[in-house]
């Protein structure tokens, strides 16, 4: 649990806002900044890891430059594998609805095709519609406390592979442009993963489920058989008990545990214009309650068609 005395030195308890019972704070009256006093970055810490996912409004001040600044309080900033970082930025990931590849529209928990796979993302509002556009979390860990005991114990023998590259066309209503960039860019190298189902959370020791749309099947069951293990328990990630929706503004600042979430872009906002910028931290390699690390199988350039 978190000290609650401690953080209360830092951020008074008034101003840690609970969204929902199983997940998600609003922290308010910070201004964020990479001149944060250590005691502020290690209290904000703190409830982020009891609570998954935390808010903050009216956070406008922020750049790139001062997103990034605040987040190296936080660790070490770590591209996109495959897309890579905006212009002169060293990890910003920028999701524009207008340049396809901005709606993330299935449930996932980010870059889980390699191995040490983010800790945090922090997420930006840059241009927010005036509907739609709410991101949904759920927490992980919470989803495997509610499994039932005989699940729990299938969970954590069980191995899953990730991978970038699955049928895209399947899994998203897309438009045209947004099969060309997962295509061309997204997919350019094909990574292909084994994470455990369940892993030791490095800080909390809590069990966390490892799951989300870059599951391709479980090492040895087979496709059918997989699909439907899938289909249980990632039910109990998406369980609405589990989750949190924030519906946002511009200058929002969205911070979560990438080790304990999945999360959800909700694409219902037709061809209004929405602007995000995320930043991640660099994780450490999962480890499965027996001990064994994650492996990652496959490194490639995509296969070229051959010209006719």
């Amino acid at each position: 649990m978190t000290d609650t005395t401690a953080i209360d030195n830092v951020i008074p308890r008034a101003d840690i806002v609970k969204r929902a019972a199983r997940i998600s704070a609003e922290i308010r009256n910070v201004k964020l900044s990479g001149d944060l006093p250590d005691q502020v970055i290690g209290a904000i810490n703190k409830v982020l890891l009891e609570h998954k996912v935390i808010f903050f409004r009216d956070q406008g001040h922020l750049d790139d430059a001062e997103q990034e600044r605040f987040a190296l309080r936080f660790g070490k900033l770590v591209p996109h594998p495959t897309i890579g970082a905006t212009k002169g930025n060293a990890s910003i990931l920028e999701l524009d609805s207008a340049r396809g590849g901005g709606r993330a529209d299935q449930w996932h928990t980010d870059v889980t095709f390699v191995d040490a796979y983010p800790k945090i993302s922090i997420l930006r509002g840059v241009v927010i519609p005036p509907f739609g556009g709410d991101t949904i979390w759920s927490n992980t860990a919470a989803a495997y406390l509610d499994l039932p005991a005989p699940l729990q114990r299938l969970a954590d023998e069980l191995w899953a592979v990730h991978s970038n590259a699955y049928d895209y066309a399947v899994k998203h209503r897309a438009s045209e442009a947004d099969r060309k960039h997962f295509d061309e860019v997204f997919t350019g190298t094909v990574y292909e993963t084994e994470h455990p189902v369940v892993r030791v959370h490095p800080e909390t020791d809590e069990r966390t489920l490892v799951l989300g749309n870059f599951v391709q099947r479980f090492v040895g069951v087979p496709k059918y058989d997989s699909q439907k293990l899938f289909d249980l328990f990632q039910s109990h990630v998406t369980a609405p008990e589990n989750t949190v929706r924030w519906s946002w503004k511009q200058g929002d600042v969205a911070i979560w545990d990438n080790r304990a979430t999945q999360h959800y872009a909700v694409n219902d906002y037709g061809d209004q214009h929405r602007v995000v910028r995320r930043v991640t931290l660099d994780g450490d390699v999962p480890v499965s309650i027996d001990g064994r690390k994650s492996i990652t199988r496959i490194k490639a350039a995509k296969p070229q068609a051959n010209a006719a």
